[in-house]
């Protein structure tokens, strides 16, 4: 199942993404909420282009990025792969859905964008072992980890440089069922092909992170994991429309502005 979160006049709910008879793209309305409490279909049907889309999940708790996952990423930027996954956290004040701009802030003058798979997790946990990952995990969505080069290099630690309002675009639904070991993961910044992956080429695959991370932190139904980025990062410029496509999940698009 996709699930979307969507607005229109009222305030954001959940739908699943499906087709109708004509075989046009609609969102079924869903009463409740699949991380708290059960859905079911209200019978109210919308088309997609009559509704906005905004974050598939808001986080209430945190969003934990890992960093130099993939190989090329790491020693693009003369960095050394580590040995354990290299995390950091963002905060859920940089969440953003598809086509909420990306804000480019006065204090940077070098910001990169890096396409990565997310993971949404499902239920409350601690200390999951890779074989029950499965059991916590509720989907998959595109994501985005905006970073401020520059500011990550001179702050030497990463709260700033990933954690500006706007830093964290995700979306555009949830993909409940896939399976993530080797999707195509790619990064468009107006025409131009950026980045091109596959998650088969992390480091550390979706399994290991989750058990490794809820090894730390209890992780909290809505918490994002952004598993990393491959090669190809770079610079975003005020008026560039990024576009990050997880094969499965679909495509997440956002313009860039200057603040």
């Amino acid at each position: 199942m996709r699930i979307a979160r969507f607005a229109t006049d009222d305030e954001p709910r959940f739908a699943a993404v499906g087709e109708d008879r004509n075989g046009e793209n609609v969102l079924a309305v869903l009463e409740g909420d699949p991380l708290y409490r059960p859905i079911q279909l209200t019978g109210e049907t919308i088309p997609l282009g009559d509704a906005r889309l905004v974050a598939p999940v808001l986080p209430r708790s945190k969003v934990v990025g890992v960093g130099r996952n993939y190989r090329e990423h790491a020693t693009e930027l003369g960095n050394e792969v580590p040995a354990e996954p290299l995390l950091f956290l963002k905060p859920n004040t940089s969440v953003i859905g598809p086509g909420e701009p990306i804000v480019l802030p006065h204090q940077s003058g070098d910001v990169h964008h890096e396409a990565e798979l997310a993971v949404v997790i499902g239920r409350i946990c601690r200390d999951v072992p890779r074989d029950r990952v499965a059991d916590v995990v509720l989907g998959y969505t595109c994501g985005n980890d905006v970073t401020a080069r520059d500011l990550q290099k001179r702050d030497g630690q990463w709260a700033r440089a990933k954690g500006f309002d706007s830093f964290c675009p995700i979306g555009p639904w949830i993909e409940t069922e896939l399976d993530p070991s080797d999707l195509e993961i790619t990064c468009t910044v107006g025409t131009e092909r950026r980045q091109a992956g596959r998650t088969s080429q992390m480091i550390h695959d979706v399994a290991a992170l989750v058990e490794y991370i809820s090894a730390a932190f209890t992780l909290l139904p809505g918490d994002v994991i952004l598993t990393g980025t491959p090669g190809g990062v770079g610079p975003i410029v005020d008026g560039d429309d990024v576009t990050v496509a997880v094969e499965g999940i679909g495509e997440l698009t956002n313009r860039v502005v200057r603040a």
